[in-house]
Parts: C-alpha cells; sequence; structure tokens
C-alpha cells in the first residue's frame, strides 16, 4: 500500500490506558496519534487499555487525525487479541513493535484479514533492533498494507550500546536505511522521540535534522512539543511559492512544445515538478 500524501508532521504516542488522555486526544493539533497499548501500559492494566482504546477509536471525534494503535508483539499474550480488536475500531493503522522480520507483518496482515480490517486498514513497523534495521527493505515490501515506519531511536541507541547525542551520529545509517526502504515501496517514515522535554532547542534541531534527513514528522511524547513540530515539518512559504511557480511554468512549457524549461535562471525538470506537486499538496491538506 504506497501510503497516502498526508500531514504527519507530529504523531504524539497516547497511553491506551488513560481515558482522559484519549479524550484530550481530541482537542490536539497532532497530525497523527499513536494510541499506545504497548510500553505505555502496565501487564495487569493491558486488556483494560484494549477496550478503552477500541472505544474510543470507535466513537470518533479525532476529525482528520491518523489514528494509530500500538499493539503488542505477537510473541506476547496480548498482541493476538489486540490486533484483532484494531481490525475492526476504525483505526487507520496498527503499528507493531520491534519487527524484525517480513514474516511478521505478513502474521498480522493475515490476522488482520480474518479479523475482518478493511481493504485500507494499514499496517506499521517499528524499527528499533539491529536486526530490524538490517531488514528494512524485506519489511517495507512484506505486504500489500505495509504504509509506514516508526523510528524507535531509544530502543536502537540501547541496543546498539551508542550515545544519544544531539547530533545522533552514531544511529545515522540505521535511520538512512529506513528511510532507503521506505522511499523505494512508498512508505512513511517519522523519526524517533526527543527524550528531554525541557531542551526546547535540541527538540527542534532534532526535528530539523529529521527533516533534512527525509522524515515525514516527528513522533513525540508530549503535547507541548507539538507547535513545534508542525512549524519544522510544514513546507514554509516561499518553498510553496517556487513549487507552484515552476508547476506553472513547466505546464506553460509543455503546452507549447518546449523540451527545456528555466525559471528564474534554474533548470526545471520533471523530478522538480513531481516534487513540487508533493509540497503544494502537502501545504492544501495542511491548510485544509
Amino acid at each position: 500500500m504506497a501510503t497516502t500524501a498526508r500531514p504527519r508532521r507530529s504523531v504524539l504516542y497516547m497511553p491506551g490506558s488513560n481515558a482522559r488522555a484519549l479524550e484530550k486526544a481530541k482537542t490536539l493539533g497532532a497530525d497523527g496519534l499513536i494510541f499506545d497499548l504497548e510500553d505505555a501500559v502496565a501487564p495487569d492494566a493491558k486488556d483494560e487499555a484494549r477496550r478503552l482504546v477500541v472505544e474510543a477509536v470507535k466513537g470518533g471525534g479525532y476529525g482528520r487525525r491518523e489514528i494509530l494503535v500500538r499493539a503488542n508483539s505477537l510473541a506476547t499474550p496480548w498482541g493476538h487479541a489486540d490486533v484483532v480488536a484494531a481490525a475492526t475500531s476504525g483505526a487507520d493503522a496498527v503499528l507493531m513493535p520491534k519487527v524484525e522480520s517480513g514474516d511478521t507483518v505478513r502474521q498480522v496482515d493475515a490476522i488482520l484479514t480474518a479479523a475482518g480490517a478493511p481493504a485500507d486498514m494499514a499496517i506499521w513497523c517499528m524499527m528499533e533492533t539491529p536486526r530490524g534495521i538490517l531488514r528494512a527493505e524485506e519489511i517495507a515490501g512484506a505486504s500489500p498494507r505495509m504504509a509506514g515506519f516508526v523510528l524507535g531511536t531509544s530502543d536502537l541507541a540501547k541496543d546498539l550500546h551508542c550515545s544519544h547525542t544531539r547530533e545522533r551520529q552514531p544511529m545515522l545509517t540505521a535511520l538512512g536505511l529506513c528511510l532507503l526502504a521506505a522511499r523505494a515501496y512508498g512508505l512513511a517514515a517519522l523519526d524517533g522521540v526527543h527524550l528531554d522535554l525541557n531542551d526546547d532547542e535540541g527538540f527542534e534541531y532534532s526535528c530539523r535534522q529529521g527533516l533534512e534527513l527525509g522524515f515525514d514528522g516527528k513522533t513525540l511524547i508530549h503535547p507541548k512539543t507539538i507547535d513545534a513540530a508542525n512549524r519544522v515539518f510544514a513546507p514554509s512559504e516561499k518553498e510553496v511559492a517556487w513549487s507552484r511557480k515552476i508547476i506553472a511554468a513547466h505546464a506553460e512549457a509543455t503546452a507549447e512544445g518546449k523540451g527545456v524549461v528555466v525559471v528564474d535562471g534554474r533548470l526545471v525538470e520533471n523530478l522538480h515538478v513531481e516534487n513540487a506537486r508533493r509540497i503544494v499538496a502537502l501545504a492544501e491538506q495542511i491548510e485544509g
């Protein structure tokens, strides 16, 4: 499933066991929400959290926000039931943790289909282990339902025994491999979380680095970071204006049978126009 072009600038984790948080999410400016049944929920609260999340999603009220349900691993006592419950909840996708093979994706696909999930119910994968990163291409192409990767940089740093530095140099190879696989298969890619909520400047740096690397947006752990992520990952007015200009110039040149298009001294090719259309479409969705 080549993922639809939609804003994913800010995607906020919400604990599935917290009914107040699930309700508050309806008022937040995030482009997407991850209702978490995994790390954010204690073992003795898993079943109740699943019930709360399914009830919340079925109840609606989240507007245009993309809803992902992060299930527990299929290797746990709760994972299978999480996927079955998500299948007909109305969520946009189920997000699987610590995916390390295409087989896991195919298992999830089979469970969703058997449980009556609609054809457009997507699978997203957390990429957060060395084995998972090394198999990113296999995972990306494992199912027509595949729609996106979410980087789990905290777990990845732990497994790599690397430092979680501001520049994230120890993780750049892993980030790049995931982005390559995602783009090769038309998937979305979301950057990992920034853990220090008091480090506003560091958070913005992390967002800008993620944007430069090619990520669609940032996963977040607190609502107060939504505005900054939305600002950084949104196309700038200058980008949108330039994109519209070269789209118009290219269309005019094509209509006149011209093979070469030059705008303000810059050569414009089809690849530039294709990217310009993506930028304009994203800007229009954000505005709309």
